[in-house]
């Protein structure tokens, strides 16, 4: 049974292609994705608001107790009394429980209302609890922050309750259960800089101040405005520091589709059936090559928009990083949950090479995949990496080798899909994994052929020759023990790429699901005799 779902409500899914997804995806890779129709004017959501347009109706209830007692002077007294009266609660966090089409879920929220949802001991303690309930009781977490941060009448013990609550929020990610983060207006802070930040997806509403230090505050500070757009959910989203700009409305439906996939237990996923073994047609390796750079070939975004489901976009390293060059999703293949790192054949073409910032991102997947418990999936299909002043001095060779690192030491299993082009460390960053899957015409190289020629011979006119020395197609790799598994292109997936990707999604559902029920130990020894026997003869 999934995590946080009750027996016999699991969410159906559909084959049919859904609209939703599609344009999310179409807009995310070209790097427009908020999803408001325009700049709106900021607007505080309250806590009871946000419920009633997440959860399926009559479906909230409240995990709140009798508040902590907090020593207050007659002042602060006056302020509490206040504040419970205009904002209609006890406290500036709300906690409970509910469900998002039929899968219970924890909530929290600040209430801006009161005291400008400023986190306080007693805040802390009520929050803290709920965490912790969530966490033995195994539910998602789905948080939405709104806060002027600690509570300043409390002073120093108020500012460091974020450690406690950061605690308990890493005991629950530890645990392996989701947390979800959207961002109200406004958000600055401890708050931000905690429990605000940790989100393993991260949403923020439309023109939503989020912020570290408020700009009055920085005023007061330093006697000059704080600069425009700055501290603005959209402009965060640009920098890779969340993964959405989203309005409430939208949200219930991109939480069920993440939840969807997280909340899978990979063990209680059924064996796909084993794809046919079909005949792969000996086609010379300069012809594959040209077939992987024909405009009109699938590449990763059609992959997930027809042959996946419950696909929910990441953006981002998390970490003021937004690459364009990759991307970074979680989906579900038939049954198969996982996530997927996927280079995308167009973004070089578009001025968007792969560079360490796109690795970085990688890298995000592959720990998240990590933390979860999921199956991850790298889809190769790049001309090479960047070669770049700034590649190079934002570490493009260390961020290759990181990855290499990840990738053989990931707990969970691992395939790769070669798609198309594999040219150089690019294509090497995200290679090593459990099982291979090519398609017929995709191939991998040290260098793109033309490279090599012009290094060997200095003309890059023995390119054709050189591809089919080095062995670079499908059918080579297999030979070699790097693919595992050959999906046939009829004659071409350009021609046919409907037909092509529904063989792919049940050849990679297959390879998914297999994994899932090899024994982990088994699993791992096997990854590393697979690489550290590769171009040995076999031994006698």
């Amino acid at each position: 049974m999934a995590v946080g779902q009750p027996p016999g409500s699991e969410p159906k899914h559909t084959t049919e292609p859904d609209v939703t997804i599609e344009r999310e995806i179409a807009e995310v890779v070209r790097g427009s994705y908020a999803r408001s129709a325009g700049p709106p004017a900021r607007r505080r959501i309250g806590a009871r608001e946000l419920f009633s347009e997440v959860l399926d109706p009559d479906s909230w209830r409240s995990w709140d107790t009798v508040l902590v007692d907090v020593p207050a002077g007659s002042e602060y007294l006056d302020q509490l009394t206040q504040a419970r009266q205009t904002s209609g609660e006890d406290e500036a966090v709300v906690t409970g429980e509910g469900t998002i089409l039929g899968r219970r879920v924890c909530v929290v929220a600040c209430e801006f209302a009161f005291l400008g949802g400023t986190i306080g001991v007693a805040a802390a303690e009520r929050l803290t609890l709920a965490i912790e309930r969530a966490t033995a009781e195994r539910l998602p977490l789905v948080a939405s922050p709104v806060s002027g941060g600690t509570r300043m009448q409390e002073g120093t013990v108020a500012f460091l309750q974020m450690v406690k609550i950061v605690q308990a929020l890493m005991q629950h990610r530890r645990a392996g259960l989701p947390y979800l983060v959207y961002l109200r207006h406004p958000t600055t802070g401890g708050v931000f800089a905690s429990w605000g930040s940790l989100g393993q997806l991260t949403g923020a509403q439309p023109g939503a101040l989020i912020g570290f230090l408020g700009p009055r505050v920085y005023e007061a500070l330093y006697g000059a405005s704080f600069p425009e757009g700055v501290q603005v959910a959209e402009n965060l989203y640009r920098l890779g520091l969340v993964d959405a700009v989203l309005v409430p409305a939208d949200l219930a439906e991109i939480v069920a589709r993440a939840l969807d996939v997280m909340c899978t237990v990979p063990s209680e996923v059924p064996a796909a059936k084993t794809p046919p073994d079909e005949p792969i047609d000996d086609v010379p390796a300069w012809q594959s090559i040209e077939h992987t750079r024909r405009p009109e070939r699938p590449g990763v975004e059609e992959l997930l928009r027809a042959a996946s489901h419950s696909v929910t976009i990441l953006s981002g390293t998390q970490e003021g990083e937004r690459s364009g060059g990759l991307i970074l999703a979680m989906a579900k293949f038939g049954l198969a949950p996982c996530v997927v790192v996927g280079q995308d054949r167009l973004f070089p073409r578009e001025g968007r090479p792969l560079g360490p910032d796109s690795l970085r991102e990688a890298r995000r997947g592959m720990s998240l995949a990590a933390e979860i418990g999921l199956p991850l999936l790298t889809i190769i299909d790049t001309p090479g990496a960047a070669l770049s002043k700034e590649a190079e001095e934002g570490g493009l060779a260390g961020e290759i080798a990181r990855c290499l690192a990840d990738m053989v030491t990931l707990p969970v299993p691992t395939v790769c899909l070669l798609l198309g082009e594999g040219a150089g460390g690019g294509a090497l960053a995200l290679l090593p994994a459990d099982r291979v899957v090519a398609a017929q015409h995709g191939w991998v190289a040290p260098l793109p052929p033309e490279g090599a020629s012009e290094i060997l011979y200095r003309t890059v006119d023995r390119a054709p020759a050189l591809a089919a020395a080095q062995g670079v197609r499908s059918i080579d790799l297999a030979a070699a023990g790097i693919v595992d598994r050959i999906v046939p292109e009829r004659p071409d997936a350009a021609e046919e790429p409907r037909e092509f990707l529904a063989r792919l999604s049940k050849a990679l559902e297959y390879e998914l699901t297999s994994l899932i029920h090899w024994e982990k130990a088994e699993r791992l020894a096997a990854r590393y005799q697979r690489y550290r026997r590769l171009g040995l003869h076999p031994e006698p």
